[in-house]
């Protein structure tokens, strides 16, 4: 027996996880980019790298949710054409993008806040490049949630 659904609200949980990231990394870096402001306010432009990378990260998610939202078919008369398979696959899309939304979120903003104070005091210092890494931790995550939400089963007709 399959269990079939018209329509899925979890693309919210998914938004909500990668903007959790997103609010953490802004928050710490947020901090860190006001305290050393007032030491070196000549540094602030070139501290609001991570910051801009948190907004990445929720791009990330829309574009997940735009996908899997558009390929939702409307169900004609009785017969749904949403299946569980394609519902668990979808959910497991969202939560492997927006758990690592958050994962990526929470290492930029511990790694941009200390960044930030080490470059207020050695400008010399390139901190960019670990928020590269940390930045991949969510791009893995958007690449295995494309890769899920391609995964498509109809429900059999009754």
């Amino acid at each position: 027996m399959t269990f079939c659904v018209n329509e899925t609200n979890l693309l919210l949980l998914l938004l909500l996880l990668l903007d959790l990231g997103a609010v953490h990394d802004t928050v710490k870096t947020g901090v860190g980019i006001a305290s050393t402001g007032v030491m070196r306010p000549d540094l602030t432009m070139h501290n609001i790298i991570p910051v801009v990378m948190a907004g990445v990260l929720s791009i990330y998610g829309l574009i997940v949710a735009v996908i899997i939202k558009g390929s939702i078919d409307p169900p004609n008369g009785n017969a749904p054409k949403y299946g569980s398979y394609t519902g668990f696959a979808h959910l497991a899309a969202g939560l492997c993008c927006g758990l690592s939304g958050l994962a990526a979120g929470m290492a930029i903003g511990e790694v941009g806040d200390a960044g930030v104070c080490v470059v207020g005091q050695q400008e010399k210092l390139f901190v960019n490049m670990i928020l590269i890494f940390a930045e991949a931790l969510g791009l893995y995550g958007l690449i295995v949630a494309l890769t899920l939400s391609q995964k498509k089963s109809d429900c059999p007709s009754k």
